[in-house]
C-alpha cells in the first residue's frame, strides 16, 4: 500500500513538473534568440537559465493554461529596479534571431530602446498568427519592412520607429484591419504612401515623420474615423492638402511641416474645432488665410511659418477661444495685425519677415 502511494506521489509530481514548465521547443527558441544578443551591463539575459523559461526569465511570460511563451517584453528604457539601481539605461548589441518565429503562440514582442541591436527584421515574423504587439523602437535595425506584414491579422500595435529601415511601406500593410497604432517615424523609408491607407479603419495614431516619403497625401486617410494623430512631417511629400482632412471628426494633431506641399489651405482645416495642434510650416502653401475662426477655435499650436501665404491676417482670429503658440512668420502677409487676444501675448517673431504687416507687436507703424 505504502509503495503504491509513493509511486502515485512521484507520478503526480512529475505531471506537475511537466505542466508548470515551458515546452522544450519554446525554451530552445528563446535560447537561440538569446545567443544572437549581447547585453553587457545589466545581466538581464543571465536570468535565462534552467529548464523552465516561464519562471524568472526576465521579460518572458507564458500562458498559464498550456505554458507556451506568449510575451517577450524587453525594454532598454524602463522603471524596473534593475535599471533604477544601476542608474543607467539599456544597451544591447546583436540581431533578432529567426528562432523567434518558432514561438507560434507569441502575442507580444517588445525589444525596444536598446540602441545598438542591428540586422533585419526576420521576414518569418509575419507567420506568427497570434501577434498583437510588435515594438522594436529605438534600435539600429536595417533592411525593409517585411513585404507580407499584412499577414499579421491580429496586430494592433506596429512600432518600429527610430531605426535605420529602408525600402517602401509594403502595400500589404493596409490589410492590418485591427491596427490602432502605427509608428514608422525616424527611419529612411522612401516611396509613396499606399493610396488605400484609409483601409486601416481602426487606427488612432499614424506617425510616419522623419523619413523620405514622396508623392501626395492619400485622400483615403480622411476616411479613418478614429484617427486622432497624423504626423507626416519631415518628408518629401508634395501636392496639396486634401480638403477631406479638414472634416475628420476626431483628428486633434496634424503635423505636415517640412515637406513640399503646395496649393491653398483647405477652408475647413482651420475651422475644424477639434484640431488642437496644426503645424504646416516649411512648405510652399499659398493663397489667403481663410477667415473662418470662431469662439470654438482652440489651438495649442498653429504654425503656418515659412510658406507663401498672402493677404491679411483674418480679424476673426481674435474671436478664438484660445490660441497658444502662433507663428505666421516668413510669408507674404500684409495689413494690420488685429488687436486684442491672442495677438496681445505674442512676440514679434510670430510675424517677422512678411511683406507689409504692421502694428503691435511689430515695430512697424501702420
Amino acid at each position: 500500500m505504502k509503495l503504491a502511494v509513493t509511486v502515485a506521489v512521484v507520478l503526480l509530481a512529475a505531471t506537475v513538473a511537466v505542466v508548470t514548465s515551458c515546452t522544450p521547443a519554446d525554451r530552445d527558441a528563446l535560447l537561440a534568440f538569446k545567443s544572437g544578443l549581447t547585453e553587457p551591463y545589466l545581466g538581464i539575459l543571465n536570468t535565462w537559465t534552467g529548464t523552465d523559461c516561464c519562471t524568472n526569465w526576465y521579460g518572458v511570460s507564458c500562458d498559464p493554461t498550456d505554458n507556451r511563451v506568449n510575451d517577450i517584453v524587453l525594454r532598454g528604457e524602463s522603471e524596473d529596479k534593475i535599471f533604477t539601481q544601476t542608474g543607467r539605461s539599456g544597451y544591447m548589441t546583436g540581431s533578432l534571431s529567426p528562432s523567434l518565429c518558432s514561438l507560434d503562440r507569441l502575442t507580444t514582442l517588445i525589444v525596444a530602446d536598446w540602441k545598438a541591436i542591428s540586422g533585419e527584421i526576420p521576414p518569418c515574423i509575419t507567420t506568427l498568427p497570434h501577434l498583437r504587439i510588435l515594438d522594436l523602437v529605438g534600435n539600429q535595425i536595417t533592411g525593409a519592412i517585411p513585404s507580407d506584414i499584412g499577414n499579421l491579422q491580429k496586430l494592433t500595435v506596429l512600432n518600429i520607429a527610430d531605426n535605420k529601415l529602408t525600402g517602401s511601406i509594403p502595400p500589404s500593410i493596409v490589410n492590418l484591419n485591427r491596427l490602432m497604432h502605427l509608428d514608422l517615424s525616424n527611419n529612411q523609408i522612401s516611396g509613396e504612401l499606399p493610396s488605400d491607407l484609409g483601409k486601416l479603419s481602426m487606427m488612432s495614431r499614424c506617425l510616419l515623420n522623419q523619413n523620405q516619403l514622396t508623392g501626395s497625401i492619400p485622400t483615403s486617410i480622411a476616411g479613418i474615423y478614429r484617427l486622432a494623430d497624423l504626423d507626416l512631417s519631415m518628408n518629401k511629400i508634395s501636392g496639396s492638402i486634401p480638403q477631406q482632412i479638414g472634416s475628420m471628426p476626431v483628428l486633434s494633431t496634424l503635423n505636415l511641416d517640412s515637406n513640399q506641399l503646395t496649393g491653398e489651405l483647405p477652408v475647413n482645416l482651420l475651422s475644424n474645432s477639434g484640431l488642437n495642434i496644426v503645424n504646416l510650416s516649411r512648405n510652399g502653401l499659398d493663397g489667403n488665410l481663410p477667415d473662418v475662426f470662431t469662439p470654438r477655435t482652440y489651438f495649442s499650436v498653429l504654425d503656418l511659418s515659412f510658406n507663401k501665404l498672402k493677404g491679411a491676417i483674418p480679424k476673426s482670429l481674435s474671436s478664438a477661444r484660445y490660441v497658444g503658440h502662433l507663428d505666421m512668420s516668413n510669408n507674404h502677409l500684409c495689413g494690420v495685425i488685429p488687436a486684442g487676444f491672442p495677438f496681445d501675448h505674442l512676440e514679434a517673431s510670430s510675424f517677422t519677415n512678411n511683406d507689409c504687416l504692421c502694428g503691435s507687436p511689430l515695430m512697424r507703424v501702420c
